[in-house]
């Protein structure tokens, strides 16, 4: 194998298949980047086994410089090439593999011959494109990953909750996180009719929103064992999440007795200057409602208290006192986006949604926090 490219688009494939590589794999193999040259093409593949990234870089004249010399393949240490084409003085990088394995990595007057592996010992990837396949908007794509993924588990106990559960019937698709003490669903409506029920991993969504560009249209394609996204000469690929995601409709109020709207901003650095009071670690909000006048307060023993007063734009219903968790009501307003946050409560113990007044495709539900004073 032996090829010339520009070391600015080497580097950048380099870098979006490594997000795949774990450093401890037990498999040496998959701590490398599978380097080949076919058909006039360079392929780059980078996995753990749970998540594979392959990235093809075509010739293009006008561009860059992809020059091909010799076909062939190989597999690098990721942390190694990475390394060598960063700190290499220069505009264009060879990249050659000499007798057996080792392959020789220059550029200007640099040189570098590491010891790889043969790729014939790579693990085999199926990257067959499944049949149910719809696109999407890069913008929408990362409005459901910024929205919901937040709400995810960080707990092996329930793997199934560690994921973002995408459901579609029809041409309406639903996107739901929740951790148990908070959900996140987001909805948005296809150009075409699909049916299927998957949870993709957050960690994968997470390097799906680092790699897609706002002006770009993305291809995922689903199957019973594995979700793809294409980006343009991109795709990374993900195991399923197994298990059945649990019924969330059900949670979601339909009545409520209470309703505040209020400045998003507003309630966020309110929230954020009370979440400097904290017990055991943990900040607990208290929201006291009455007309418009709206009272955040914390209270700690070790601490001590704040109290701020807010304006509301609009309240409807009794006094309420009600408790929560800051940072979750935090995360929940924040990822909205909107200048205008809608607070809906059931009662001062049940669960209450928290929207963007202006977009009912996006749904937040907190439960509250019981206190004792």
């Amino acid at each position: 194998m032996n090829f010339k490219i520009s070391k600015r688009i080497f580097f950048n494939a380099l870098s979006v298949v490594s997000r795949a590589i774990s450093a401890n794999s037990p498999l040496p193999w998959l701590t490398g980047i599978k380097i080949e040259i076919k058909d006039g093409e360079l392929t780059l593949t980078g996995s753990d086994s749970d998540i594979s990234i392959q990235k093809v870089i075509l010739k293009n004249d006008e561009d860059y410089v992809f020059e091909v010399l010799a076909e062939g393949s190989i597999v690098i240490e990721a942390k190694y090439i990475l390394d060598i084409v960063r700190k290499i003085d220069a505009d264009e990088i060879n990249v050659q593999v000499l007798d057996g394995n080792l392959t020789k990595i220059s550029g200007h007057s640099a040189e570098f011959n590491i010891n790889g592996m043969k790729s014939s010992e790579y693990p085999s990837i199926d990257f067959t494109m499944p049949t149910k396949q719809f696109e999407i908007n890069a913008d929408q794509l990362l409005k459901i990953i910024t929205q919901t993924s937040f709400a995810t588990s960080d707990k092996e106990t329930r793997p199934v909750l560690t994921g973002v559960n995408f459901k579609c019937e029809g041409n309406i698709l639903e996107c739901v996180a929740t951790d148990s003490f908070r959900l996140a669903k987001k909805t948005i409506k296809l150009d075409g009719e699909n049916r299927f029920n998957v949870t993709i991993p957050a960690k994968t969504l997470g390097e799906v929103a680092k790699t897609i560009e706002r002006d770009v249209k993305v291809l995922i394609c689903i199957s019973d064992k594995k979700a793809q996204f294409w980006i343009d000469n991109t795709v990374i690929q993900t195991r399923l999440i197994d298990g059945l995601y649990p019924e969330t409709s059900r949670l979601i109020p339909q009545e409520f007795l209470y309703e505040l709207t209020l400045d998003s901003r507003d309630i966020l650095n309110a929230i954020d200057r009370a979440s400097f009071i904290k017990s055991e670690g943990v900040s607990i909000i208290k929201l006291s409602a009455s007309g418009k006048e709206i009272l955040i307060s914390s209270k700690s023993q070790e601490v001590g208290s704040s109290l701020e007063k807010l304006t509301a734009i609009h309240y409807k219903g009794n006094p309420l006192e009600i408790s929560f968790s800051g940072r979750y009501v935090f995360d929940a307003v924040r990822v909205l986006n909107g200048t205008v946050v809608k607070i809906e409560f059931s009662g001062e113990m049940k669960p209450f949604i928290i929207r963007n007044a202006e977009d009912d495709t996006i749904l937040q539900l907190i439960l509250p926090v019981r206190t004792y004073s």
